[in-house]
């Protein structure tokens, strides 16, 4: 333990450390959001001295202010822990990932670089859908998977039946099952031990073989430029290295290499089979490209080294348009999402130039609370004021000449006559549900356009509903609806299953009188009254009062659907008149009237940045 006290916090000690490629364990926690993952990171955190107890905080390794106000990682966060085990020395890669369905891609980067996994289930709620998701991800990179059972303090912890659900998901015996509690630290050591026994060290075919290091994050520094999260493969790395990026084929003086405990600290060099950073020296973020490979120039044989496997490229899922609220923070907006795309390549964004908004950029995101976290970061961390589009998915049509077309944003929707055929993409959806819910659960897919596929038993008392619907139902309220009927037990998981045909409208909105392009969608004809009522009488209510009266009307085609008013702010011209006859109260009643009627016409409506972001929750 001594060894480990000054691993931490000795930096010279630190930087002669020498390493053993077989006392390295690369490894992971995947669960369902809300399973523990982040308190059992807490554990090792203090069981290995990484953290020393003075410092310690819930959520360690949850970076963001976001994070931790909203209980849930977002960003992936590795970090190097020592122990020691059996009177050896051992180095712990651990990489904390998220658990939400939107943040999956995180998952999926994390699990490249690492050897084995720790699966972790909650006691009280049992396997659900993302664990299914999380734990494919991880049997497609043949991982070892350690599999656990949290939060057995609990009184309403339902062990037995978890281990058998478990058990009978790997084919496992119950007694390979680790039951812990990580918020009050019982058997995490347990953890610890098999992690060392069962996970094993990185395979590294030749010490002398070139540098090979994978990217699978980054960040940026202002002076260091883009700093690399590599898992090196092969060879070894320092400073002064002379590298090269392959996708970019961008060159550079490596300035600094280092770990992570969890804050970046220094090391003379990287091996084969360790995970660290790289300070690139590189000033463009779009030159590093997460998935791409580094290698060392001044190799013998670098033209003949061969990129190794990346990523495959997240592809967006709902695309809504960003606009600076101020005109002049533009170029802020454009710095914002080039380096927020540094450590979150799911997003992805192109320039766009409306006439009503200015200069902004279409950007495309995996779903609705990555849109969130986004827009919260962008305000928080470069203090940019947004306007924002609601949010679509991508449509397409075929014209008269029989091509293909592919619609980002409803703005860009043609006249009904250029259209000849309609496509919306569909996706496959996977509902865990308990047993005794499964009726509730059919009622809300009832209510939404789809049609039901199959049922599997996952346990006595769990079922696996499989359904496949229209995507644009995802984002109209299908997750809040079947937590709201099932009392916040179900789960879910879905992929994208390709196009089918649809007869789809677009819905545009006027607020006084206005085109306000921002809230305008494309729905389908079905939908057309009820979307349109919905949508004034939310507006209605988000608004702020002015001190005309406001009309808001759903249009479609110039057709007006749907209208709600919000009544002007009142303010008692009389209360100063304490008597006189009713022709001086009149008179003024009618110039109050007559100014109200010349500010209407002359004052617009300024739509309040939360109105934005209150409309597509």
């Amino acid at each position: 333990m001594a060894l480990n006290f000054y691993l931490r916090h000795n930096y010279w000690l630190l930087k002669k450390y020498k390493v053993n490629l077989s006392m390295i364990r690369n490894f992971a926690i995947i669960s369902h959001i809300d399973h523990g993952k982040s308190t059992l990171a807490d554990r090792f955190l203090e069981i290995t001295n990484t953290v020393i107890q003075r410092k310690m905080r819930s959520q360690y390794l949850d970076q963001m202010d976001l994070e931790r106000e909203k209980g849930i990682t977002i960003k992936m966060q590795p970090v190097r822990m020592n122990y020691t085990f059996n009177s050896k020395n051992y180095i712990l890669n651990l990489i904390d990932t998220p658990g939400h369905v939107d943040f999956s891609y995180e998952v999926s980067r994390a699990l490249a670089a690492v050897e084995g996994a720790v699966l972790l289930i909650d006691a009280t709620k049992g396997i659900q859908a993302q664990t299914l998701s999380n734990l494919e991800i991880a049997q497609e990179q043949n991982l070892n998977i350690i599999p656990v059972v949290n939060k057995i303090d609990l009184p309403q912890a339902q062990i037995k039946e978890t281990k058998k659900e478990l058990a009978f998901l790997l084919k496992i015996s119950e007694e390979e099952i680790l039951l812990v509690s990580a918020k009050q630290g019982t058997n995490v050591v347990q953890i610890l031990e098999t992690i060392i026994t069962k996970i094993p060290a990185p395979l590294v075919e030749k010490e002398d073989e070139p540098l090979r290091a994978l990217i699978f994050d980054s960040s940026y520094d202002s002076y260091k430029g883009v700093i690399a999260y590599v898992r090196v493969v092969g060879g070894k790395i320092k400073v002064g290295d002379v590298i090269k990026v392959f996708a970019s084929q961008t060159e550079s003086e490596v300035k600094e290499v280092g770990c992570f405990q969890p804050e970046l600290i220094t090391k003379n060099e990287l091996l084969a089979g360790e995970i660290g950073y790289i300070a690139t020296g590189i000033k463009e973020p779009e030159k590093i490209k997460i998935g791409d490979t580094i290698i060392i120039l001044d190799s013998q044989n670098f033209k003949k080294i061969s990129p190794l496997q990346g990523y495959k490229e997240p592809k967006p899922m709902v695309f809504a348009s960003i606009y600076p609220e101020k005109a002049d923070d533009f170029k802020l907006l454009k710095k914002a999402l080039s380096q927020l795309k540094l450590n979150d390549s799911a997003l992805s964004f192109e320039l766009e130039l409306k006439q009503t908004l200015g200069q902004g950029f279409r950007c495309g995101f995996l779903g609705l609370l990555h849109i969130e976290i986004i827009v919260e970061r962008i305000q928080r961390e470069f203090g940019v004021n947004l306007v924002l589009t609601t949010p679509s998915v991508i449509y397409k049509y075929t014209n008269q000449q029989g091509q293909e077309v592919f619609i980002f944003s409803s703005t860009d929707w043609p006249s009904p006559d250029k259209i000849k055929n309609a496509y919306e993409p569909w996706i496959r959806v996977e509902v865990v549900a308990p047993i005794n819910y499964w009726g509730k659960v059919m009622e809300v897919l009832k209510n939404f356009e789809g049609k039901h596929i199959e049922i599997n038993e996952l346990s006595s008392a769990k079922v696996l509903l499989i359904y496949e619907m229209p995507l644009r139902e995802m984002i109209t309220g299908f997750y809040d609806k079947l937590k709201g009927a099932t009392k916040g037990y179900a789960s879910m998981n879905y992929k994208e299953i390709g196009y089918q045909t649809a007869d789809l409208v677009k819905l545009e909105v006027l607020i006084s009188g206005e085109r306000q392009e921002v809230f305008s969608k494309i729905i389908p004809r079905t939908k057309l009254f009820s979307e349109g009522q919905t949508l004034v009488k939310k507006l209605k209510k988000l608004l702020p009062p002015q001190l005309f009266s406001v009309p808001i009307q759903a249009v479609i085609g110039g057709k007006i659907i749907a209208r709600e008013d919000i009544r002007a702010k009142r303010k008692d011209v009389l209360a100063p008149l304490y008597g006189g006859d009713y022709s001086r109260k009149k008179k003024l009643l009618e110039k109050q009237k007559k100014g109200k009627k010349k500010l209407k016409a002359r004052g617009g409506i300024k739509i309040p940045q939360k109105v934005f972001l209150e409309m597509f929750k």
